[in-house]
C-alpha cells in the first residue's frame, strides 16, 4: 500500500480509537467560547459590518450577542481569531476582497476582449 494511504489509514485508526475513548495520541482542538458583542466592539464594526465581514446573517449575529444562540465549528474559530487579534484578522480578510476584486477586474477585461 502507498504511504499515502498508510496515513490516512493510521489517522482513521486513530479517530476510532479516541471516539471509543481508548488512550490514544490525539490532538483535540476546542475553541473557547467567547462573547461575540465583546469580539464585535474590538473589531469597531457594527453589527451590518461585522456580519458582512464575517459571512454570517445579521440575525444570527443578534442572536449570539444576546446569548438566545452560540456559534459552533468554524464559526466558533474564526470568532477566536478575532478575539486574540482583532485588527490582523480584519487585514487579512480586507486583502481578500481585494484580491477578489483584481480577479474579478482580470475576468471583466479578459471577457470583453
Amino acid at each position: 500500500m502507498s504511504e499515502l494511504f498508510e496515513s490516512i489509514k493510521q489517522g482513521l485508526d486513530e479517530a476510532i480509537a479516541h471516539s471509543k475513548g481508548e488512550i490514544c495520541e490525539v490532538r483535540v482542538f476546542s475553541p473557547q467560547e467567547v462573547n461575540v458583542k465583546d469580539v464585535r466592539r474590538k473589531t469597531g464594526l457594527t453589527q451590518n459590518q461585522f456580519a458582512a465581514t464575517f459571512g454570517i446573517s445579521v440575525a444570527t449575529l443578534r442572536h449570539w450577542e444576546r446569548g438566545d444562540r452560540k456559534p459552533h465549528g468554524p464559526a466558533l474559530v474564526l470568532l477566536n481569531a478575532a478575539d486574540n487579534d482583532p485588527a490582523g484578522l480584519l487585514q487579512i480578510l480586507n486583502r481578500c476582497d481585494r484580491m477578489k476584486e483584481r480577479d474579478r477586474g482580470r475576468l471583466e477585461n479578459t471577457s470583453g476582449a
